[in-house]
């Protein structure tokens, strides 16, 4: 599955991490005295762990619902080839090292009762290296819009639309689950920062060519791509200085020049909102009738966007018993949530 997410931020579309987690950082552990493995009446642990495309975190919890440690190391997110594989075994190693550290667990001896992996790129490569890697009696691996659902709502089902660098919507009830998008730059991402960053440059160019309206994105676009003029920058962004990561990064100048008040970039940012609303309402029609009750998170950058979120709720929402609302827990808690659901417990989750 391709990756649709960015980390959190409250000045720009991050081009790294769909979905960071609901507060923008690892949550502070619970205290916790060292555990002893021999003893008979040893806490059962549970382990979730989010391996994205910029970063890897661990979280520990108690059958309680204490989360008990939380770590992080660098990406994991392709396994194929030798150096993917090295990259995704010490991401684990070092993000679960880490997390035992907070919990007073030693890293080398730790077993878990179950452990749910949300994986960027899907866990179809990487389900036999993690059991190599992990001691767990029951081990999960998914992909990582699954561990975004399963924390953003209370029960983990209903719908996350996912908009970051790109796009999708995963949807899941009591008989199954459903996607809309996630089809990578080339396809689809339609609403996320790439697919608006995209839309702005196109505008640009336009104008300049004389067949577009004027905008103040092409004056906001030549700063930042340190270009004199369009055609140059147009040859900047085809340069391997300018992945898609760095081209995502130029949305929010989109959202500042629709604040002030540029009615191309507001147009762009309505019909990004559009997109995902029409994910929503995809998923929506393959698992639930019209009418049913759906909780709908909102997941990722590009809904720092005020104009573009307030727009995406007014559309997903006219649909009868749809609501509309922030994630309650990042993805890592996620995959904690579903190691716990796997066990049948449905602990409220402590951080102190």
């Amino acid at each position: 599955m391709h990756k649709a997410g960015l980390k959190l931020s409250n000045s720009q579309y991050t081009p790294q991490e769909a979905v960071r987690g609901a507060r923008g950082q690892v949550p502070s552990p619970a205290p916790t005295a060292r555990y002893n493995r021999n003893s008979p009446d040893m806490t059962k642990l549970f382990l979730g762990v989010d391996g994205g495309q910029s970063g890897t975190t661990a979280m520990i919890g108690d059958e309680a619902g204490r989360v008990l440690g939380a770590g992080e190391a660098g990406p994991c997110n392709h396994a194929t080839a030798a150096e993917g594989r090295a990259r995704l075994e010490r991401a684990v190693a070092e993000s679960l090292a880490a997390a035992c550290a907070h919990a007073a667990l030693d890293p080398a001896s730790v077993a878990f009762q179950a452990a749910c992996f949300g994986m960027s790129g899907g866990p179809e490569d990487k389900r036999e290296i993690l059991a190599g890697i992990i001691r767990a009696a029951r081990l999960m691996v998914t992909h990582d819009a699954a561990i975004a659902l399963a924390g953003a709502t209370a029960s983990g089902q209903g719908i996350a639309v996912i908009a970051g660098t790109g796009s999708i919507a995963y949807g899941r009830n009591a008989a199954g689950s459903a996607r809309a998008g996630g089809w990578g730059y080339l396809f689809g991402d339609e609403g996320g920062a790439f697919s608006i960053a995209r839309e702005a440059l196109r505008a640009a160019f336009r104008m300049d060519e004389g067949w577009g309206p004027p905008t103040a994105v092409r004056d906001a676009l030549l700063a930042a791509t340190g270009a004199a003029g369009a055609n140059e920058a147009l040859h900047r962004l085809y340069t391997p200085d300018w992945p898609r990561s760095r081209v995502a990064a130029l949305a929010p100048l989109v959202d500042r020049a629709a604040s002030d008040g540029d009615g191309v970039a507001a147009e762009i940012l309505n019909r990004a909102a559009q997109e995902l609303a029409l994910l929503a309402a995809a998923v929506r029609g393959q698992l639930w009738k019209p009418g049913d009750a759906v909780d709908v998170a909102y997941i990722g950058g590009v809904f720092q966007s005020r104009r573009l979120l307030e727009r995406f709720r007014l559309l997903a929402e006219m649909e009868q018993g749809t609501r509309c609302a922030p994630p309650l827990h990042g993805p890592a808690e996620g995959a904690l949530l579903e190691a716990w659901r796997a066990e049948g417990l449905n602990p409220t989750i402590k951080f102190t």
